[in-house]
């Protein structure tokens, strides 16, 4: 998946719990990987244009949830952004400032409306050649979810699964005095690993997205890896880091997403309406905030 993970299991199994992690891990990576011509994403995107292509529920699964909030017209997701971020391409060694034009072109072909799902064929078809969907956003907290269940479902009372910065939490950590499991919450002006808090969870995810990362310098311009659907550049902000907490990990993914680059007033206002939902917003002075839904 193109980063480190960290499997924690309290379970008399856990050995053999851990290995099947591992598994499905391998498993869901081929599945819903953007970046290998192998996976079955990628079949999906190779036929755009061609014919629909039949995938696995899962995969037709969150390709329906992510253009549900693609379509969404206040929201910054976008599954179709893909020809965006290859062109692009940061976080990689080849990640360059495309020409305009070469932006502009691209933007012609991330229509999310140009995604036909067919429900009872469980099939995908991208209708204009040179789509491409990227789940980037999404996979991450998708999976996270989907190996929580298998892990609940197995009898486990007390988890901790990090996928690269995406953290899940089932139950608390006995060892710990407070029961809690604790998670700490990158400092975005700090190096990698030094805590700007440090959270209690206990059967809740965490999701970040920030501009700290993955990032790119051409031209003496800051250029970091979430785009502007609508423009093909990277989107303005004075935030740099967005976290939030919630009983689903693919929630987090999903509103770290469609509120980065927004006001934070705007931020605030969304979370404030959002059931269960908690967000912590870091800016670009690095004072912190936090929004809570009205359950939370």
């Amino acid at each position: 998946m193109g980063t480190v993970i960290d499997v924690q299991i309290d379970h008399e199994e856990a050995e053999v719990l851990a290995d099947e992690v591992v598994h499905q891990l391998k498993l869901y990576e081929h599945r819903f990987s953007a970046n290998d011509d192998s996976a079955e994403l990628m079949q999906v995107n190779h036929q755009a244009g061609k014919q629909a292509v039949k995938v696995a529920p899962e995969l037709f699964d969150l390709i329906q949830i992510g253009k549900d909030y693609s379509l969404m017209p206040v929201g910054n997701l976008n599954i179709a952004i893909g020809p965006l971020v290859k062109l692009w391409h940061i976080g990689f060694d080849d990640a360059h400032k495309p020409g305009d034009d070469k932006i502009k072109a691209r933007l012609k072909l991330t229509n999310p409306h140009q995604i036909e799902l067919n429900p009872v064929q469980q099939t995908v078809f991208l209708k204009q050649a040179g789509m491409e969907i990227d789940l980037g956003s999404l996979a991450k907290g998708y999976i996270a979810d989907l190996l929580t269940d298998y892990l609940r479902q197995n009898g486990v009372q007390s988890a901790l699964l990090n996928l690269g910065g995406n953290v899940v939490v089932i139950g608390g950590k006995r060892s710990n005095s407070d029961g809690y499991w604790h998670v700490g919450l990158q400092d975005p002006a700090q190096p990698l690993g030094n805590y700007r808090r440090v959270l209690n969870l206990r059967d809740q995810s965490i999701v970040t997205s920030g501009i700290y990362q993955r990032n790119l310098e051409a031209n003496h311009h800051f250029y970091h890896h979430i785009f502007d659907k609508h423009t093909g550049y990277p989107t303005p902000t004075k935030i740099t880091s967005l976290s939030i907490i919630s009983k689903r990990s693919v929630d987090g993914e999903i509103w770290t997403t469609m509120l980065f680059g927004k006001p934070q007033a705007e931020i605030q206002r969304v979370v404030e309406g959002l059931p269960g939902i908690k967000a912590i917003v870091i800016d670009n002075r690095n004072q912190l905030f936090e929004y809570h839904g009205p359950d939370d």
